[in-house]
Order: structure tokens, then C-alpha cells, then sequence
């Protein structure tokens, strides 16, 4: 049995004490992240912190967007000292803000860069007519490599933690004037898709710690069906989305057999196309009649999976579902090795899939003059540096 190293003379290691180094500075607990619940339990220790003192904070934070205690006006003067102390309010820090000419608006954030320099994700603005939608990003790079993604190009680095998720939306809501909330004045961001990099169902905890963040009613209170988290095909935990966070599902789809999807969603390997719609069965009992489709995203790739012999087994996969297509033209890189559909060809494919009983839209291309594709200008910038 291994035993215990000790020599005598030497103080035991529960009894030695490292020096303190009076010039070492603490590191702040970043507020951002942390649950309602967090906040009571960590606010419960200070010594000028009320029973009602966490939910003046979180209000301040999420209705108002402050980010400095001292501006809070109903905190005391004491507290407000006791919380610079040991906390702060960091959302991340916006390393490239680009605005495409439709209007379309991406971010480079960081976070923590001095000591993790590639902790860099990309956070995207969408505006349509009617609504705009915010793509936040899970992780820092992807492990799945599908082979037409330019994310799959980057080396999964780290997952984000729940914090630097709802950062990415604090950024976001902030550089669009959302903050401070007023009842009468409409919010320029009104949807959320987790489709940025990343598999979100790889970094369940943090991702479904953010999102709950997010839905509080206490706060940013975010309606749930306009939340939609996309997976890959994560089969164990598609039907957490329903029973534990109850927002919408999007599948990123690309094939109608195995054969294919292996090619161009290798977790397909571990997660088959059956396993997967039986897992979306599951999510949609759990969600019951409360009428949401499931997305499936569809890039549309040319003579790779565009025939109308995929739009019909397509309708045959998902006829049995509450499903709603989204075809998605190939935004193309270099060296992707795929070309787009052509967009005539993309509306007759849409109009089979439409036929056989199953809703479908296209997704018009967006932001293409500053790569707004995942991955794209987060890997433009990085070369640009590397030429330097």
C-alpha cells in the first residue's frame, strides 16, 4: 500500500503555511456567470450585504447593464466597497467589431487573452426585417471536424465557461443600446441561436448554466422559445434541451443517410441518423403541445447532397416529426474543397421538401463581405498576424 512520504524534522504538509506574498493581488470572482442563487450564497458572507441586496445586484447587472458597483444608486456606500474587493463584472473584451454592408454585425471577444491568448470566439449579429438574431458560440475551436465547416479547421482550445457564454450576449445587447430594459422600448436583439463554434451539448454545463441565466424572470428574462441551441447530434442529451432548459432545438442535419453524414458529420460515427431522430421524438414528447418545430439545418453543397432524391428522402425522414428545414447555401473557404448549390437549384430542392408536407425556408446568405461564416474571421485575423 502506497503510504503517506514524511521525514522527521520536516513540519507535516497540513501543517505547513506558504508565505503570503503582500504584493500578490487577488483575484476577482466575475459576477457574470453566477445564478441568482450563486449570488445569495456568495453575498451571504459579507458583512453589509442585506437579504435583499443579490437581487437589487442582479437587477442592476441585467436590467440596467451596469458593470460598476459605485453606480448602482440603492447599494450602500460599505457594500459597494466589500464588492470591488472581492468581485467584478466582466462580460470579455471586444478584440474586432465589423459591420458587413446588409448590416450584419461581428465581434472577435476575448476573454482572459493576457494569460490565454487564444480564448478569442466569434459572437454575431443578424438583423432581418422583423427581429434580430444574436449566433453566440460555445467553445473556443470544435473537436467535431465536419468536413465543410471552417470551425472544424481550428483546434478545439477549451470549452467557455458560463460566464464568457452570457458575456457574449452582454456585448452584444450593449453595443445595440438594449441596456438599460424599459418595458415600452423594443429590443433590437430578439433571438438567440447557439450555432456560433463549438458543440454546445460537449460544454452542457456551462452552456445550460448560461441559458438559465439568461430565461431568469428576475433579469434579462429571456422568452425560451426565442433560445435555440444546435447540436451535432449529442444523442444523450438532446432531450435535456426539453426537460431541463425547455428552448428550441436545431439539428445540424447535411445528409439523409449514414453513409454521407460519416463524410460530413463524423460524430455521425458515434450518433447515428436513427438514434438522432429517435433522441428528437424524445424532445418533441417532452415538449408536448406547445407547438414548437425542430430546425434542420441543411447545407446545401453542389452534386455532393442537393439531388431531389435527397429532398424526397428528407421528407421521408422528417415526416414524422414537427420538423421545419432550413437549407443553408454553402458559404465557401479556401480549401473547403465544396462549392454552393446554385440558389435556383436551392428553390426547387425547397419546393420538393415543401410538396412532400414539410416546412421549409432558405437561409439567404449574410455578412459574406466580412466572413461571417464560423470560423472565418476569427481565422482571417489570425493569419493577418502571422504575416506580420
Amino acid at each position: 500500500m502506497h503510504r503517506p512520504f514524511s521525514v522527521r524534522g520536516f513540519a507535516s504538509i497540513r501543517s505547513f503555511k506558504i508565505p503570503s506574498n503582500p504584493t500578490s493581488v487577488q483575484k476577482k470572482t466575475n459576477l457574470i456567470g453566477l445564478t441568482l442563487d450563486d449570488l445569495k450564497q456568495e453575498l451571504a458572507g459579507l458583512n453589509y450585504s442585506k437579504s435583499y441586496s443579490a437581487l437589487q445586484i442582479w437587477q442592476h447587472m441585467y436590467k440596467k447593464g451596469y458593470t460598476r458597483f459605485e453606480d448602482m444608486p440603492n447599494v450602500s456606500k460599505d457594500l459597494q466597497q466589500e464588492l470591488n474587493h472581492k468581485y467584478e463584472i466582466k462580460y470579455g473584451e471586444v478584440k474586432l467589431d465589423k459591420v458587413a454592408l446588409d448590416k450584419t454585425r461581428k465581434f472577435l471577444i476575448g476573454f482572459n487573452t493576457k494569460q490565454d491568448p487564444r480564448a478569442i470566439v466569434e459572437t454575431v449579429i443578424i438583423p432581418e426585417a422583423s427581429r434580430s438574431t444574436l449566433c453566440v458560440s460555445s467553445q473556443v475551436g470544435c473537436s467535431l471536424k465536419c468536413s465543410f465547416c471552417h470551425t472544424g479547421t481550428q483546434k478545439l482550445e477549451r470549452s467557455l465557461t458560463s460566464g464568457e457564454v452570457v458575456g457574449q450576449y452582454m456585448i452584444a445587447a450593449t453595443q445595440s443600446g438594449d441596456f438599460p430594459f424599459k418595458d415600452d422600448k423594443k429590443k433590437m436583439i430578439s433571438n438567440m441561436v447557439f450555432m456560433g463554434q463549438g458543440e454546445p451539448l460537449y460544454n452542457w454545463k456551462n452552456v445550460s448554466k448560461g441559458i438559465k441565466i439568461l430565461t431568469d424572470p428576475q433579469g434579462l428574462n429571456w422568452s425560451k422559445p426565442k433560445i435555440t441551441v444546435s447540436t451535432s447530434g449529442v444523442v444523450p442529451l438532446i432531450p435535456k434541451i426539453a426537460t431541463e432548459l425547455g428552448v428550441s432545438l436545431a439539428i445540424s442535419l447535411h445528409a439523409t443517410n449514414n453513409a454521407l453524414r460519416d463524410v460530413l458529420v463524423p460524430l455521425n460515427k458515434t450518433f447515428p441518423l436513427e438514434t438522432v431522430l429517435e433522441a428528437c421524438r424524445t424532445y418533441a414528447y417532452h415538449m408536448g403541445n406547445r407547438g414548437r418545430r425542430i430546425t434542420f439545418e441543411y447545407v446545401m453543397l453542389d452534386h455532393v447532397n442537393d439531388s431531389l432524391s435527397d429532398a424526397r428522402a428528407m421528407v421521408k425522414l422528417l415526416k414524422q416529426l414537427p420538423a421545419h428545414v432550413n437549407l443553408i447555401p454553402f458559404n465557401p473557404w479556401p480549401g473547403s474543397g465544396y462549392e454552393s448549390t446554385k440558389m435556383e437549384h436551392i428553390e426547387r430542392f425547397a419546393q420538393v421538401v415543401v410538396q412532400g408536407g414539410v416546412h421549409c425556408t432558405i437561409r439567404r446568405p449574410r455578412g459574406q463581405d466580412i466572413m461571417a461564416a464560423c470560423g472565418q474571421l476569427k481565422s482571417s485575423e489570425e493569419k493577418k498576424k502571422h504575416l506580420k
